[in-house]
């Protein structure tokens, strides 16, 4: 092959989701793959997704293919502040929606992404060294937040590190999940317990914590036991007895931007034109309305224009920065909001949560922003 329509550079849920999303538009596509990860390396990612990613995926007739233990949908979400009776309560049935979200398996979810791509007749696997070889009218960028192709273009990528790591695993409670997510904002750390069905149905979770790089440092050294035993301390043992059943990973914490999402022939979507905290759940959700919007935009465009035109993929640009922006100033104002140890401040935030309780129609209105986004 010399030349396709599209070359897709990185075969993750972006890059997968927007290769057939393309390819359902009738264009060729190239799919270029990292290697794959490390044999023996635990993945025990997953992500919350909301409705408009959900609709992306089933539109792909991916969402449907999923096992069921792989998609567990959210119907409560309990955040707690670091104060006694500081807490907000979001609900499907008060937002009149069957789920918040769905937190999904990432691997079974590129899994089954992967099938899909090949069975497509218009999707061609391409290796690292092949897709340089192929000429593209497009090429669209997915490779991450280390994208090497993006640093070949001599496109920026500021990058503000928050000195924070997350910790990533699975775990099994001693009850029932009932559909709720879990969330503790405390100085100077945030814990998420998200419901799952796998390993256990109906009482696993997937923990996502973050907190300062030394203190992550510190419980990653621990045993299981010990590490078992600083969960349940600080959860307060509010999801039951928690046992560990997956290694821990880890991560450091950043936000960052591209200096251009787009340009002559290129453009860039997911990590590797934004980076957001993960306290809102929302990266996975930003990079499939990237996925969205490009579709879109290269569906609705003019005949005779290309598909590399440099005006065509300003509009995709315009449309998703100002939605990435304010989602990156939400995660941050929270992060930052709630990393500040001044009493005066812990009361103000504290007491912030508990009023936004009181406040159905806003809290309506910030769930809805969080369904859309």
């Amino acid at each position: 092959m010399k030349h396709v329509d599209v070359l897709v550079r990185g075969a993750g849920i972006v890059g997968q989701s927007l290769a057939l999303s393309l390819a359902r538009l009738g264009l060729q596509v190239g799919l270029c793959a990292e290697p794959p990860r490390p044999a023996g390396t635990p993945d025990v990612r997953a992500y919350a997704l909301n409705a408009a990613s959900v609709a992306l995926l089933r539109s792909l007739k991916v969402w449907d293919s999923l096992p069921a233990q792989a998609a567990t949908p959210v119907y409560d979400m309990h955040v707690q502040g670091d104060a006694e009776g500081a807490a907000i309560d979001f609900s499907a049935w008060e937002q009149k929606v069957g789920e918040l979200a769905w937190i999904v398996d990432a691997p079974v979810l590129e899994r089954e992404l992967g099938a899909a791509v090949r069975f497509s007749p218009h999707i061609h696997a391409l290796a690292p060294a092949a897709a340089e070889r192929v000429g593209a009218d497009l090429t669209a960028l997915c490779e991450g937040k280390g994208s090497a192709s993006r640093a070949r273009l001599g496109v920026g990528f500021e990058r503000h590190d928050y000195g924070h790591s997350a910790i990533a695993a699975r775990l099994v409670a001693a009850r029932p999940h009932g559909g709720t997510a879990r969330q503790w904002f405390r100085s100077p750390d945030v814990l998420a317990l998200l419901p799952f069905d796998s390993p256990q149905p109906s009482c696993s979770y997937a923990l996502v914590w973050s907190m300062p790089r030394e203190r992550c440092r510190e419980l990653m050294a621990l045993d299981d036991t010990a590490f078992v035993s600083a969960l349940m301390e600080a959860t307060r043992g509010e999801a039951g007895e928690l046992t560990l059943a997956s290694p821990r990973a880890e991560w450091p914490l950043a936000i960052a931007e591209a200096s251009a999402w787009s340009g002559p022939g290129w453009v860039l979507l997911g990590d590797a034109a934004h980076v957001v905290h993960p306290l809102a759940g929302q990266g996975l959700n930003l990079g499939l309305a990237d996925v969205i919007a490009l579709t879109r935009v290269i569906a609705a465009r003019e005949p005779w224009r290309p598909l590399g035109d440099e005006r065509l993929l300003r509009r995709y640009a315009r449309e998703r920065t100002l939605p990435t922006w304010a989602m990156a100033q939400v995660t941050d104002g929270l992060l930052q909001l709630f990393a500040q140890p001044a009493p005066a401040v812990r009361e103000l935030r504290n007491r912030g949560l508990s009023l936004v309780n009181q406040l159905t129609p806003l809290k309506r209105w910030l769930t809805a922003r969080a369904l859309d986004a």
